[in-house]
């Protein structure tokens, strides 16, 4: 508050001067002093005060507006100015009066002269006539919307014929005036009757109301069901949109969204149609989409041919095997076979919703294993080997094991744990194991004791791995960040890999030749089938054009787990 010394013509600027000569003993050289000293004695803080002091003498005066509308009088001006003599002053005074910045300063003029601060409402129309006998059953409700939809759905009663509010979606126009609810009977709308109407001549006439909109309801059973938002979170798994969906009960109240959004569902009141808000979307209405059950329902009704007709399935059965060690295509043992087979029928699922929760990692925890997965000749293996270099001090990869003979220059638990065959084999019964083969008679394999020791150093580990060994590791102990690298169009491929080289082989001796058109065509159609088995486990996909930009988004989006809250399954949160 003001000290009574400040009132009155120049009150504030001797205040400042008293400021400063008080403060002149305690000045000395310090920047601060410098700082405070040049901000009092500045023109913009004078000649704020100076306008302040004038604006003090107006309001003591109280002086009120000659006119109430000089919009009107400019106007008027205007025109009398055109019927006149042209003359340079006359053509500048007509481009000043015309200027949007004094116009706006004329119409803020106006608002203040007379005092027109609230809000205007569209005038109501006039409110439908009731019969004597329906006064205790009718309920007249005025909603004020502007370009917004109503945020209600209606339908026909099949018993009576009647035009039921099938549902109101939250956070619209019809849920905030809370005069509007589920079973409530359409008689009118702005004082057309619907109940003779089909409802394809009653939604235009609802979309195309705006401003105030008058409703003649019958009140339904339905009207005090508590309608709080649920905290219920899921990652879409399909991409939808309501305009190309057939049985959605109306199109406009759909909510389009991409497979990888987080939706908040707000209703599960229908068994077929929920509520659900984009988290993070400034919309705060709700729009329906498929439940659950309708969309595995549908999604099993297409899935007979997609599984036994669709190449792209078919050559997954045939699919080489690549993990972090070597092995070689030609020699797969049954073992592998079963492997394979398991892995297209694992991928014989429906994901729909994911259930997913907040998290951020606690300093304390271990660091989220990273799963690298894409199809071979991608450049996973490359994209792990330069995270390696990029820091070997954060970044590990775990030592696989092996049956065979320890060579002269190899060192225990450093190229590789060598163990027994007779141990190998009873890890491999006991489940020790995330993947595994054969090769020359050998076992080599990765294990998960080996997964957990690199993570127990306070180190991240990196896997690259198929598609089918995520599940494994799908769990709350290793809560694995899985990365789809994923190749760009085969236009691209073949420019940007013209020489270099792929792996013919797997075994200890790498032979390399040059990409070939099949190898760009097996690329992409093992790409497309990993992402349509597995896409629903991705939660990075990171299309590898080019090597460098593909090494840079991986360590940046690498360096966001660490630190940023995610979104991860409900499932991880309970040990």
């Amino acid at each position: 508050m003001m000290p009574n010394s400040s009132s009155g013509p120049g009150g504030v600027c001797r205040l400042l001067a008293s400021l400063l000569y008080g403060l002149e003993s305690h000045m000395d050289t310090s920047e601060d002093s410098s700082f405070l000293q040049d901000m009092l004695m500045g023109n913009t803080l004078h000649l704020l005060i100076k306008v302040y002091d004038r604006l003090q003498k107006y309001r003591a005066q109280r002086p009120a507006p000659l006119l109430d509308s000089t919009q009107g009088l400019a106007h008027r001006l205007a025109e009398e100015l055109q019927d006149t003599v042209n003359s340079p002053e006359t053509t500048e005074l007509l481009n000043l009066l015309s200027k949007p910045h004094v116009q706006t300063l004329l119409l803020v003029h106006d608002v203040v002269a007379q005092k027109r601060f609230d809000p205007r409402l569209p005038p109501l129309p006039p409110l439908p006539d009731c019969n004597e006998e329906d006064e205790d059953s009718i309920k007249i409700v005025c909603l004020v919307k502007n370009q917004e939809p109503l945020g209600a759905t209606i339908k026909r009663d099949e018993s009576s014929g009647a035009i039921i509010v099938a549902r109101v979606m939250r956070g619209g126009a019809a849920d905030r005036s809370g005069l509007i609810h589920e079973g409530d009977m359409l008689k009118e709308v702005n004082g057309v009757p619907v109940e003779d109407k089909n409802l394809q001549e009653i939604i235009p006439i609802l979309a195309k109301s705006e401003g105030a909109v008058t409703f003649k309801v019958v009140p339904g059973t339905n009207e005090e069901l508590e309608t709080n938002d649920t905290q219920v979170f899921v990652r879409a798994l399909f991409d939808y949109d309501p305009q190309a969906d057939p049985a959605i009960p109306c199109r406009d109240a759909g909510l389009e969204f991409q497979r990888g959004d987080v939706l908040q569902i707000v209703s599960q009141d229908d068994d077929t149609w929920w509520q659900a808000r984009r988290h993070g979307d400034a919309n705060l209405r709700a729009g329906l989409i498929p439940s659950r059950q309708l969309q595995e329902r549908r999604v099993m009704l297409q899935r007979p041919e997609v599984l036994f007709h669709s190449p792209r399935v078919s050559r997954a059965f045939s699919a080489g095997l690549r993990s972090s060690f070597r092995l070689s295509r030609k020699k797969n043992t049954s073992q592998e076979v079963k492997q394979k087979i398991g892995e297209v029928h694992s991928g014989i699922h429906v994901p729909i919703y994911q259930d997913v929760l907040l998290y951020q990692r606690n300093p304390e925890e271990p660091y989220r294993l990273v799963l690298l997965t894409g199809p071979s000749g991608v450049g996973v293996t490359e994209l792990k080997r330069r995270l390696l270099l990029s820091d070997p001090e954060h970044f590990c990869v775990t030592v696989p094991y092996t049956t065979r003979e320890r060579r002269k220059q190899e060192k225990d638990g450093v190229e590789y744990h060598f163990v027994s065959k007779h141990t190998f084999e009873k890890d491999i019964l006991d489940h020790k194991f995330l993947e595994y083969g054969e090769h020359n008679g050998n076992y080599y394999g990765t294990s998960l004791d080996s997964v957990r020791r690199v993570l127990t150093e306070s180190k991240v580990c990196l896997l690259d791995v198929k598609p089918h060994s995520i599940t494994a590791l799908y769990t709350s102990e290793f809560k694995p960040y899985v990365v789809f690298v994923k190749p760009p169009s085969i236009e691209q491929l073949r420019q940007s890999r013209r020489k270099a080289k792929v792996l013919t082989s797997q075994n200890e001796q790498i032979s390399t030749r040059i990409f070939t058109e099949e190898d760009f065509q097996n690329m992409i159609s093992s790409a497309q089938s990993m992402e349509h088995n597995y896409g629903h486990l991705f939660e990075k996909v990171i299309i590898n054009e080019d090597l460098a930009a593909a090494f840079t988004e991986l360590r940046a989006a690498l360096a966001k787990t660490e630190t940023e809250t995610r979104w991860i399954p409900n499932a991880w949160a309970h040990v």
